[in-house]
């Protein structure tokens, strides 16, 4: 049955939030009434874009843990700051979000608690956060952390994405300009080396790059059709737990790029390890969030056999090393931190140094890739003028 958000006030005009099943607005409206609470705004979760499945941005939420974390700085109480932030967010999703955890923190719930009920909003680390620092009397600092973990992962996806666009753009650049090429202007030639064939003259390379260009002119329509189930096939795979654990496996093999992401992986884990840690949160729950966050399934594992050893009095350096998935150098700091009780400050300085290291060899790949790719593309466009010409110009020396 559908589900509706609902903003309402009661008999003495008190503001009134909440969720209702229902099939209809009719009947959301009718429930409203039997309970004495005349309707201000209804909306159904699934189009609100909150529920099941939410979508509100990275930065939107640094802001609102940056804008919360400021109001209660500033002393205002927290009910006050959670209705001050319904009433400016510029997102719907979120405004109903924060309006119903305002009303279970009314009904005396904790915050974490009710930030819980959204895991798709507030992620396991946040909530987890949140909670110790609710817990130990910092929830300002540690809703500030918060934001800063969360900016500084999303410009580290956007650093990512942003290194690898240009070499994609080429890739993609290159397939069209070879494409348009074999497809429309190859098979102008063929004409010309009609007599060459039949003397059994044309040269091989020649004969090949015209037997393909006649095979995707007369059957694109199969290639195209295959290239579209091969995607599609593809993407129902990786949907798969059995394709999401080939396509981390396959990332942290592949050649060249393996080694980043891997070390991003790893770098994700430790800064997540780090903050929890120096927030408070135990090690075995953090050691869960943190493995989750990690974003690669063959690291997670990894890191849940060495909490499963963390869990039976032993040190967590051991496992790790033994899987083979972390670099030695950040098993020797994290063995060292163990020993001297400063886990949480060098998990946060591992993090640092990866990503460092990480980005600037990825810069380095991404500028020998470059020239790399613009050379193959020249390569086969030379390939396929040089097929072209050098028939043309045997018949032109015969002549």
């Amino acid at each position: 049955m559908p589900e509706f958000a609902y903003i309402a006030r009661d008999l003495s005009g008190h503001r009134k939030t909440g969720s209702l099943n229902a099939n209809s607005q009719h009947e959301v409206l009718a429930q409203l009434d039997s309970l004495g609470l005349m309707p201000v705004e209804i909306k159904s979760l699934k189009s609100a874009g909150v529920g099941r499945s939410p979508r509100v941005g990275v930065q939107v939420m640094a802001n609102t843990y940056n804008q919360l974390a400021s109001l209660l700085r500033s002393r205002v109480p927290l009910l006050r700051a959670l209705t001050v932030m319904s009433t400016q967010a510029s997102k719907p999703a979120l405004k109903l979000v924060l309006e119903e955890i305002k009303a279970k923190v009314e009904e005396g719930e904790p915050l974490p608690t009710a930030m819980a009920r959204f895991p798709r909003v507030f992620n396991d680390m946040a909530v987890n956060m949140t909670r110790a620092g609710t817990e130990g009397g910092f929830l300002e600092d540690a809703l500030e952390r918060v934001a800063a973990f969360t900016e500084q992962q999303e410009d580290m996806k956007g650093r990512a994405a942003g290194a690898l666009a240009y070499p994609a753009f080429l890739g993609l650049a290159g397939t069209g300009v070879v494409s348009v090429l074999i497809i429309f202007f190859v098979p102008k030639f063929e004409s010309l080396f009609s007599n060459l064939r039949e003397k059994g003259e044309l040269p091989y390379a020649t004969d090949l790059l015209l037997a393909f260009s006649a095979m995707l002119g007369a059957y694109w329509w199969l290639v195209l059709g295959t290239m579209v189930v091969a995607i599609f096939g593809l993407a129902t795979f990786l949907k798969t737990d059995e394709g999401r654990w080939w396509l981390d496996w396959a990332k942290i093999k592949t050649p060249l790029f393996g080694t980043i992401f891997l070390n991003l992986a790893v770098a994700r884990f430790c800064r997540v390890l780090g903050t929890l840690l120096s927030n408070g949160v135990p090690i075995l729950k953090s050691l869960e969030i943190s493995r989750n966050a990690a974003g690669n399934r063959i690291l997670s594992a990894a890191i849940k056999k060495a909490s499963e050893n963390v869990t039976a009095g032993q040190k967590l350096a051991t496992p790790l090393a033994a899987s083979g998935h972390f670099p030695n150098q950040v098993v020797e700091m994290i063995s060292v931190a163990e020993e001297s009780n400063t886990l949480d400050k060098v998990m946060v300085n591992i993090s640092d140094s990866l990503e460092r290291t990480t980005f600037r060899r990825l810069d380095i790949l991404v500028r020998l890739l470059e020239p790399l790719m613009l050379l193959v593309m020249a390569g086969v466009v030379f390939f396929i003028v040089l097929a072209l010409m050098v028939p043309l110009l045997s018949s032109a020396d015969a002549v």
